[in-house]
C-alpha cells in the first residue's frame, strides 16, 4: 500500500470539520439536494473505515469512486451555503491525498 502521511495528515486537518459540517449541510440542504444524504452515508463509512485502520491506510477507493459519482466529481452546485461547498472541496482533498 502506498505511503498514507499525506492522508493522515489532510485527515487530521479535515475530519473534525467534516463531523460538524455534514450532519448541518443534510439537514439544510437535504430536501433541495437529496445527494446528499447518500453522501453523508459515504462520508460516514470513510471515517469508519478509517478509524478501525487506525494507523494503516484503510481502503477506501470504492467509497471516493462513490462520492465523486454522487458529487459530479465536487462540483459544488450554484444554490448552497458556504458550508455545503466546503465538505465539497474538503473531500475532494482527501480524495486526492488519498490516492497521492
Amino acid at each position: 500500500m502506498k505511503n498514507n502521511s499525506k492522508f493522515n495528515e489532510i485527515k487530521k486537518k479535515t475530519f473534525q470539520t467534516l463531523k460538524q459540517y455534514v450532519p448541518i449541510v443534510a439537514r439544510v440542504h437535504g430536501d433541495h439536494h437529496p445527494e446528499f444524504h447518500e453522501v453523508r452515508k459515504v462520508v460516514d463509512t470513510i471515517m469508519g473505515k478509517t478509524k478501525e485502520a487506525g494507523t494503516n491506510k484503510p481502503t477506501l477507493n470504492e467509497e471516493f469512486t462513490k462520492l465523486r459519482e454522487l458529487t459530479d466529481n465536487y462540483k459544488v452546485p450554484a444554490d448552497v451555503c458556504e458550508s455545503y461547498e466546503a465538505v465539497y472541496r474538503m473531500l475532494a482533498e482527501i480524495d486526492n491525498a488519498y490516492h497521492a
